[in-house]
């Protein structure tokens, strides 16, 4: 079992006998998440693999939040704050604004990209090196701009 689904389960422990509801409901989540996609490969995940679990799940959170305040559901907005809070835990620390540009720069200059054109290259180059540590949409727009978009 890899070292991030130990720790999981075990502050799942300390959930229940602490008779926390809400980061239990979330780590039972988290959990119910990665068992599904653990089927779905057939074999046990690796800790990269369930990085990329949480982050989709963060950024399921992220996006409903949007929704709920566009709809003024601010009882909805704060349980998924709280949700996305219990998971941000287990993902590893964001990229800063300027490590993330720097990144990008590095990148961009890796590859040879001149203009928009080459964003695909870019991109695709970018997302392995940042996974988890920034958002697809964020590390796109900065690409676009560094690019001359």
């Amino acid at each position: 079992m890899s070292l991030l689904k130990e720790r999981i389960d075990a502050d799942l422990k300390a959930a229940l006998k602490a008779s926390d509801r809400l980061r239990v409901s979330t780590l039972r989540l988290i959990k119910s998440a990665i068992k599904n996609r653990e089927i779905d490969k057939g074999a046990p995940l690796t800790d990269e693999e369930t990085i990329e679990v949480l982050s989709s799940l963060a950024k399921q959170r992220k996006e409903a939040i949007e929704e709920f305040n566009k709809a003024s559901r601010t009882d909805l907005v704060h349980k998924e704050e709280e949700e996305l809070s219990v998971i941000k835990a287990y993902l590893p620390e964001e990229l800063s604004e300027d490590e993330l540009e720097k990144i990008i720069q590095d990148t961009i200059s890796e590859v040879g990209a001149l203009s928009l054109k080459d964003m695909g290259k870019v991109m695709k180059t970018i997302m392995p090196k940042v996974k988890g540590r920034a958002d697809g949409r964020v590390v796109n727009q900065k690409v676009r701009e560094l690019l001359g978009g």
